[in-house]
């Protein structure tokens, strides 16, 4: 690596990412000072240090100091196909050397946008034809709101501009992105939800649930969509948005009565249907996109993260033929987009991922193979004194804490929230070789797609071992009282 840290008044080579000798300290000092980080409490974290990421391989991560840990998270959802793919290297390089850059405005195009169009509409449920790219996620989902009311303009009906999303739901964090999800934190931080969104309950069986079984609680929980539409007005209404499992509310995994009766709801009033992708596309649950798992049929699919592996940053929106009929046909020019809508080097990384994905059957895996295997091993943490429940779905998994187990999950004593055990137990799982997730007290996992059996068996034993330590920990708190 060329650049060079400060490490006190001298400047110290930065070594190579193989090699020992990385200055964490003055890392982590120069992190501090210059380094705005998502999410992040930034007083908190200059007390603490951030962790130096310098390597990885397959499903494993080195930090600054030579730790080796497993990545239960692919990154941030994303690293489907593992990290150190000297291919994807090769792909990035060619087209950075053939053509770095050229824009997708004034009636041009490049060859890796075209070729990766077409192959996703190849990989797409049926009745997807084209595609619209963005630069990720939360652009997606903002291009997917100009999309809806758009259609609705040209439909004649202007006024059904309402859209309508779930609590605890993730849609980006953009303003229009922010305002689809239902984050509580994020809306308390602005003036959001912007006007036109509405939000309904998650699906969340453990905590809706309770007195029903998981098929009348899908049932019902889809029902509250039907009775906001009548609150708004059914000529008012445009979409619909959900992820098919909600991600960074938890894993929440509805019923599987729930999205049919979503379908049949959205169809009943004309209403369109938005799949969020951005998690559950490209093999996350053993199908190329979660709405296939699922039973639903929507008009707009947001994807991003695992269409480039997280190599490269990369979303898009996959148009049904209801709306791009509309855009294409009756819409003239759509005044939308970005500089990087279809990004040559993007799609170049995007084009080589599918073709890894493909030649390795990686969903096939997903569904038949490492997705059973982590739902075997996964919820065998439900015995631990500690665990309320544990579920997962392909390659995703969730478990809750909890102070006292019950008969049901519906009689689990939790702990105080203000305890924020789940950040305890993270502590521990960072500190001995596995990258688990914590969203408040439910733990989550979403690991690399090419993990093997033996690796999830490794991740879940380190799990296991964590889960321990945390008990040990909460009970020499008092917390357990």
């Amino acid at each position: 690596m060329a650049s060079d840290i400060i490490a006190g008044d001298v400047l110290a080579p930065v070594q190579e990412v193989d090699t020992p000798g990385f200055d964490t300290r003055a890392l982590q000092a120069l992190d501090s000072a210059h380094y705005l980080h998502p999410f992040t409490d930034h007083g908190a974290l200059r007390d603490r240090g951030a962790r130096v990421m310098v390597r990885g391989d397959g499903v494993y991560l080195w930090d600054s100091e030579g730790r080796k840990v497993i990545d239960g998270m692919s990154g941030l959802w994303c690293v489907n196909v593992g990290y150190g793919r000297a291919s994807m290297t090769q792909a990035v390089a060619r087209q950075m050397d053939t053509l770095p850059f050229y824009n997708s405005f004034f009636n041009t195009t490049n060859v890796p946008a075209v070729m990766l169009a077409a192959r996703l509409v190849d990989l797409a449920p049926p009745g997807f034809r084209h595609v619209f790219f963005t630069g990720s996620g939360s652009e997606a989902n903002d291009t997917i709101v100009r999309m809806v009311w758009r259609y609705w303009q040209l439909m004649g009906q202007p006024q059904r501009q309402a859209i309508v999303s779930r609590h605890n739901a993730y849609h980006g964090s953009t303003i229009a992105g922010a305002s689809l999800g239902g984050m509580a934190g994020m809306h308390a931080q602005g003036a959001l939800p912007i006007p036109g969104i509405h939000h309904i309950e998650q699906p969340n069986f453990a905590e809706h649930g309770r007195g029903m079984s998981e098929a009348e609680f899908g049932l019902r929980a889809a029902g509250w969509l039907e009775e906001k539409i009548l609150e708004l007005g059914p000529e008012n209404v445009a979409a619909f948005i959900g992820e098919p499992v909600q991600g960074a509310g938890g894993v929440i995994i509805p019923p599987p009565t729930y999205w049919p009766e979503i379908q049949r709801i959205c169809d009943k009033y004309g209403v369109l249907l938005v799949s969020d992708e951005v998690i559950c596309g490209f093999g996350r649950l053993g199908t190329w996109f979660g709405s296939q798992l699922m039973g639903a049929r929507p008009d707009l699919i947001a994807f991003a993260k695992g269409v480039t592996s997280g190599y490269v940053p990369l979303g898009g929106v996959l148009v049904g033929a209801r709306v791009a009929h509309v855009l294409v046909e009756k819409g003239g020019d759509f005044n939308h987009g970005f500089t990087y809508s279809g990004h040559p080097v993007a799609c170049a990384a995007a084009l080589e991922n599918l073709r890894i994905m493909v030649d390795e059957k990686l969903v096939e895996r997903v569904a038949l193979e490492t997705g059973p295997h982590l739902k075997t091993a996964f919820g065998s943490l439900a015995s631990h004194p500690l665990v309320g429940h544990a579920e997962s779905m392909g390659m995703a998994a969730g478990l809750n804490l909890v102070r006292r187990k019950g008969a049901t999950v519906h009689d689990c004593e939790a702990f105080p929230r203000e305890l924020a055990v789940g950040m305890v137990c993270r502590a521990h799982m960072f500190d001995n070789g596995v990258i688990m997730r914590a969203v408040g007290d439910r733990m989550i996992v979403a690991p690399p797609l090419v993990m093997t059996t033996a690796q999830i068996d490794e991740m879940v034993e380190r799990i296991r071992y964590c889960l321990d330590l945390t008990l040990d920990d909460v009970q020499s708190r008092g917390w357990m009282e």
